[in-house]
Order: C-alpha cells, then sequence, then structure tokens
C-alpha cells in the first residue's frame, strides 16, 4: 500500500482507522466528533463514513496550529 502524506494511507480512511491512528478510546468518539463538527471532514459513500487522508491531515495540522498560539 502506497503512503500519502506524512505516512498516511494513500486510500479513504474509515472510522476504526481513525481509532487506531489517534488511539482513541472508541469509534463513537469519531461519530461525536462528527455530530459536533470538531473532527475532520467525512463523507459518506453509501451508509459508510469515509474521510480523504488529506483532509485529515489538515485537520491535524489546524489543531497544532491552534496550540501554538
Amino acid at each position: 500500500m502506497d503512503s500519502g502524506p506524512r505516512g498516511l494511507p494513500s486510500r479513504y480512511l474509515t472510522p476504526d482507522d481513525l481509532v487506531a491512528m489517534f488511539d482513541l478510546p472508541s469509534v463513537e468518539t469519531v461519530y461525536q466528533w462528527r455530530r459536533k463538527r470538531s473532527g475532520p471532514r467525512g463523507f459518506r459513500v453509501g451508509r459508510h463514513l469515509r474521510y480523504d487522508p488529506a483532509d485529515v491531515q489538515a485537520w491535524v495540522e489546524s489543531l497544532r496550529e491552534g496550540a501554538a498560539a
């Protein structure tokens, strides 16, 4: 599998991928982010929620910039 920005996979990510990447307590955390519009931008493919690795990277960068302020 090819890697995208900063070692992220080049495929679209699942909520379970985000749980593993960020060591989250459960997938419910990802769904709470989505409900509160505080997490990375996601999209639906049918019933399935997916995340573009570039959007996840942009979200992480925005958190890092906010923390540096």
